[in-house]
């Protein structure tokens, strides 16, 4: 399989280096880190969407203007899966598959860019976007993002481990290389998306974490801007917690096995297209430094 890293979304909040950790003005840059994976017998694959080319035309239309507002979003064409799916030199139909991690404004947009895809995602988060009444939850849902996708497959979490994660194996239709891991915290049905290659495992980690330095690394910290993101945007903090201190253990004690990232690190994006992933990035300035983990 062959694995392309897109940015699907542009957000730049005001707040700088105090969201993303390096920025020198006034706005931070933060991504819609997704995947394109090309398959030898299942099409392709697309895991998450970011924003599509409907919320590029009517923004305020299928937006929540707080989220708009709040997280800067830069609505551009060429930002959208199905934009660069066509300059990857592919056509729309080629996209066969596509698995979330949730449901969440910035990561379903361009569901129904790819009207032929199965989608495959979590019961519980359906079941939430359906549900939910709280401020948060009403913004961050937007049933109009996917009110027109007719060929879901939903799953309940179970089968095998996955480095002491639950699992969902077998996912209808798509290789046994691709793994759908409940990672509750974020949202009700939140989900990482593993991925087996040739170099070893991929864990698209969602919005399980936020920031670079979250995982990698003995100290672990995250910025004052994307601390309070998460705490504003969990549903069980407890959850997300665990879950997020099982990501740290596992990038450190398998840090050659596995290379995580998540959503919206600009960094993290960089990096896995230079070949360089996150954890064995931050292995190597570690043991630099003089302080690798015994």
């Amino acid at each position: 399989m062959r694995v392309h890293h897109l940015n699907c979304g542009c957000m730049c909040p005001v707040g700088g280096a105090w969201f993303d950790g390096f920025s020198k003005g006034l706005t931070a840059s933060l991504v819609c880190h997704c995947l394109l994976i090309e398959t030898d017998h299942h099409g392709l694959v697309l895991v998450d969407t970011g924003f599509g080319t409907c919320d590029v035309a009517t923004p305020r239309k299928r937006l929540s203007p707080f989220f708009i507002l709040f997280n800067n979003i830069r609505f551009e064409r060429r930002y959208t899966a199905l934009e660069q799916v066509r300059q990857l030199g592919f056509a729309p139909e080629d996209v066969r598959h596509i698995v979330l991690t949730h449901l969440d404004f910035d990561h379903a947009g361009g569901l129904e860019d790819f009207p032929q895809a199965k989608v495959h995602v979590l019961q519980r988060e359906m079941d939430a976007a359906r549900s939910t009444r709280s401020f948060i939850g009403r913004n961050r849902y937007r049933e109009k993002q996917w009110d027109e996708v007719r060929n879901w497959q939903f799953y309940q979490p179970g089968g095998d481990t996955w480095f002491g994660f639950q699992a969902v194996r077998e996912m209808v239709g798509l290789p046994p290389e691709i793994l759908l891991i409940p990672l509750t915290g974020h949202t009700r049905g939140h989900a990482g998306v593993a991925l087996q290659t040739d170099e070893g495992w991929l864990l698209h980690a969602g919005d399980a974490y936020f920031y670079r330095d979250e995982v990698g690394q003995i100290d672990r910290h995250c910025t004052p801007g994307l601390a309070f993101y998460q705490r504003m945007m969990e549903v069980d903090r407890s959850s997300r917690l665990a879950n997020q201190h099982r990501l740290w253990m596992l990038s450190v004690e398998h840090k050659g096995e596995v290379s995580l990232f998540c959503s919206h690190d600009a960094k993290e994006l960089e990096r896995m297209r230079a070949g360089n992933p996150p954890a064995r990035a931050a292995a190597t300035e570690t043991a630099a430094a003089g302080q690798m983990p015994q």
